[in-house]
């Protein structure tokens, strides 16, 4: 059984207030996804404010255009600070992701810490040696370039 993290940081050059009402809303996920993986919120919550306990069921394509559900829980909130959201159904045995919000004197600083474990043992952990580590990396590395620019930032990520 092999898990990994995956640790990304980004500063945006906004409020608080402003970053929050951002990532806390399920409706802009689709902005943060790259168009290829064809990412659709398939519950009926689009437009609501994240809380604990709330479910949000998508479709996504994340390998070779075939289309998967995907089921999250928004298991912890707290407000401005952070928010964690669990794959109930998918295509991990884990995942687990943490988005964490630390306010600066001059903007915000967004972390994310992903754990996730693929399926299927040891062809999982062959699979995210070849390609599901450096697909996260990709998917993080658009969603850095579209925070960037929704906030009109100069992204410094890490």
């Amino acid at each position: 059984m092999a898990f990994y993290q995956l640790k990304k940081e980004q500063f945006i050059n906004a409020s608080l207030d402003e970053v929050w009402d951002f990532i806390s809303s399920p409706k802009n996920l689709k902005h943060i996804t790259p168009p290829h993986m064809g990412f659709d919120i398939t519950s009926d919550n689009k437009d609501d404010k994240m809380y604990q306990g709330m479910i949000i069921s998508y479709i996504v394509k994340p390998l070779l255009g075939i289309p998967t559900k995907w089921v999250t829980e928004i298991t912890h909130v707290v407000d401005k600070n952070y928010f964690v959201d669990e794959q109930r159904i998918g295509p991990y045995k884990l995942w687990h992701h943490q988005h964490i919000l630390e306010e600066k004197d001059d903007g915000v600083y967004m972390k994310d810490i992903v754990t996730y474990e693929p399926p299927f043992g040891f062809l999982g952990a062959i699979a995210n040696h070849l390609f599901i580590k450096k697909q996260l990396n990709a998917i993080f590395k658009y969603r850095f370039k579209a925070v960037d620019n929704i906030f009109k930032t100069s992204a410094n990520q890490v």
